[in-house]
């Protein structure tokens, strides 16, 4: 009788402490940020703040200037859904919390704000002004994509694709592009890398690896045109694929390991 009680106020001074320190968490996420919540469209501070923690973690990629615009909204939401929360873009006390203990050594010294754009040097023929001098050489950029696409891009396809032929990368960075233009998937980079079960490489983690140069430079030939797949909107590994659904798609090549299909 004497050891149970012993084992029931271990068990009740174990769930005291366990409860005492996700509240001392909580308080300190809600001291970092404040007690509101953030969403798209929201300015200020603690934005800054969410930026750039989310920017040390390698989930954003933008100017960290305090706006919640669509860039952020993204990377909150891989983050929520990397972290397993709900995805719905909202900063609550979870996602601020999780957030925090994610990003303890963060500081603002790390993430310096946005100071206002000099008038930018004329970027050199085949070059858009965003890739000049940092070795993206993306001819017309007929999508109009930014330095941090191409980024994403060149994430994306070293995650999904390094150790396939070169025809086969750039098959996958050209599948990225046809679902941006596409109808039927967003029509941004980063929804598409994004979309939920869309790729393996952010659901592994691997989309966070750093890309070679074949992977960029697999990107940068996708965007000028090169497209192996004719215009394919999927792509599967037919030895790994659990989805049936997939293999009922009009199947159009196969490149390295990915059957290409419409």
């Amino acid at each position: 009788m004497k050891n149970r009680r012993l084992i029931v106020i271990t068990i009740c001074i174990v769930f005291s402490l366990l409860g005492a320190m996700h509240i001392q968490q909580k308080h300190k996420s809600e001291q970092t940020f404040g007690n509101w919540e953030l969403r798209y469209g929201a300015r200020g501070d603690d934005v800054y703040e969410l930026q750039g923690r989310l920017k040390l973690l390698g989930f954003y990629f933008g100017d960290v200037d305090g706006e919640f615009g669509n860039a952020t909204l993204q990377a909150v939401k891989n983050f929520q859904y990397q972290f397993g929360m709900k995805v719905d873009g909202v900063v609550g006390s979870e996602t601020k919390r999780k957030l925090w203990e994610a990003t303890k050594s963060w500081s603002p010294e790390q993430t310096p704000r946005k100071k206002a754009a000099s008038a930018p040097s004329p970027a050199p023929a085949g070059m858009t002004a965003e890739s000049a001098g940092t070795g993206w050489q993306v001819g017309s950029n007929r999508l109009g994509l930014s330095e941090q696409d191409l980024k994403l891009m060149a994430n994306a396809v070293y995650g999904e694709a390094r150790g396939e032929p070169y025809v086969g990368q750039v098959a996958v960075a050209a599948v990225i592009l046809n679902r941006v233009e596409s109808p039927s998937f967003p029509n941004t980079v980063s929804g598409v890398i994004f979309q939920p079960g869309a790729f393996t490489a952010v659901a592994d983690g691997q989309i966070w690896l750093t890309p070679d140069e074949t992977a960029m430079k697999a990107v940068r030939d996708a965007l000028s045109g090169y497209d192996p797949t004719g215009g394919c909107i999927y792509y599967f590994n037919p030895a790994t694929a659990t989805s049936k659904w997939i293999w009922s798609r009009p199947q159009v090549k196969t490149i390295g390991k990915h059957i290409f299909c419409k």
